[in-house]
């Protein structure tokens, strides 16, 4: 089975969500026989030099990297509201990534191309002038609604309008791409809710994110309690959002509970005002080496996402670590888990405050939660088990 996977950003490190997910696709379907090849985008936003690339999963693929600039631009933005083109979208395409596209589909014969969300789509026409394959998308998120969540949440009024507009535009565009592929994969049930509204007539199928169990060791040994900690790409706004709702709102009456208690935290690109919080127990720690041991060494996991769509991958991670994970509804959205019983939902700050209350006056809560969250991951996550079914899909869409 020869597959092409696009991607929007070089997969590797999997040091966050889209890389995780990608990545743990690469390792499974390898595992199963497959031969990979992937093909990536590689923004300046993300840049990741090639030669520096040592992971041994690398050395079984064949590989093609496109660099461009997806950077905005605001006289393109500008001039782009008098078109019919979706701004967040057309920034990913570029006629010399597409010619590199189209002489590695002249060269080479593929069963399946799978376009992982929505961002390299804008390469679909060139695919299809170029190869008989099979067509995936698989979406990583309902793109517009992250727009339109942001936009509902915008303080400024001609930044909320903008937002609303590029949703509206994003909307219409991720609904005129769902019907052009053989088949769609959805990363949760909501999402594939809200591409059924779109009007989808293909296929489509469920695969939640895939974590390669064996990573996720876990030493309690080296636990501190109490802990709590935020693990997430501080570059992405919803996380800058939920954060600093919880530090404003939240972490002040939390942080009179323990004068032991700690929160930690951490990702890559953290912004410069969470620094500067007066709080003596706050740990801002910026991006780690190691994110599974960062998250093995503290006890109790805070995601008070209030927009974003798609699956938290640092959720199922930090469930794989028998963490107790404390989140709002939105941030848990597409997992399958339940409230009390391997994770606790909190929307609000008085529901914060008593979860974290609950967890620090009785440390068998949280230890209870976090065992049942490892057995949630191993039935629904485990890599091997998500990849065999996404080959056999495969399979028999070559079939057809």
């Amino acid at each position: 089975m020869k597959i092409l996977l696009i991607t929007k950003r070089i997969p590797f490190p999997p040091n966050s969500g889209y890389p995780i997910v990608v990545y743990n696709t690469i390792k499974g379907l390898l595992q199963l026989g497959a031969d990979i090849t992937l093909f990536s985008l590689n923004p300046k936003k993300w840049y990741t030099e090639v030669e520096d690339i040592y992971d041994p999963i690398f050395k079984q693929i064949k590989y093609h990297a496109a660099d461009l600039d997806v950077d905005v631009n605001v006289w393109s933005a500008f001039f782009n509201i008098f078109t019919n083109e979706s701004y967040t979208v057309s920034r990913y395409f570029s006629d010399d990534v597409a010619r590199q596209l189209e002489n590695l589909l002249r060269e080479n014969t593929f069963d399946i191309i799978q376009f992982e969300g929505l961002f390299v789509t804008p390469y679909l026409d060139v695919v299809k002038a170029n190869s008989h394959a099979k067509l995936i998308y698989r979406t990583h998120n309902v793109e517009y609604m992250l727009l339109e969540r942001l936009s509902m949440s915008e303080k400024f009024l001609v930044r909320r309008k903008y937002l609303a507009f590029l949703a509206q535009r994003l909307k219409a565009y991720e609904t005129d791409q769902i019907n052009r592929f053989h088949q769609i994969f959805v990363i949760s049930e909501p999402d594939r809710q809200s591409i059924l509204r779109f009007g989808c007539k293909v296929p489509m199928s469920v695969f939640p994110v895939a974590i390669d169990l064996e990573k996720y060791k876990i030493d309690k040994s080296k636990t501190s309690f109490p802990t709590l900690f935020h693990l997430g790409a501080m570059d992405w706004r919803p996380n800058q959002e939920g954060l600093e709702w919880f530090l404003d709102d939240i972490w002040p009456d939390i942080e009179k509970l323990n004068k032991d208690l700690r929160f930690y935290i951490a990702g890559k690109n953290m912004q410069k005002h969470f620094f500067e919080y007066d709080s003596e127990n706050l740990i801002v720690e910026g991006e780690v080496f190691d994110a599974v041991e960062f998250i093995n060494s503290k006890a109790i996991m805070i995601v008070p996402l209030i927009s974003g769509t798609g699956m938290r991958v640092k959720i199922i991670e930090g469930m794989a670590m028998k963490k107790c994970i404390i989140a709002t509804t939105t941030a848990a959205e597409g997992i399958n888990c339940r409230h009390g019983h391997d994770i606790l939902i909190a929307d609000t700050a008085d529901e914060f405050y008593r979860s974290i209350l609950q967890c620090i006056i009785n440390p068998n809560r949280w230890i209870e939660i976090g065992e049942n969250a490892r057995k949630t991951v191993e039935n629904d996550h485990a890599v091997h088990l998500i990849s065999t079914k996404m080959l056999k899909i495969y399979e028999e869409l070559v079939r057809a």
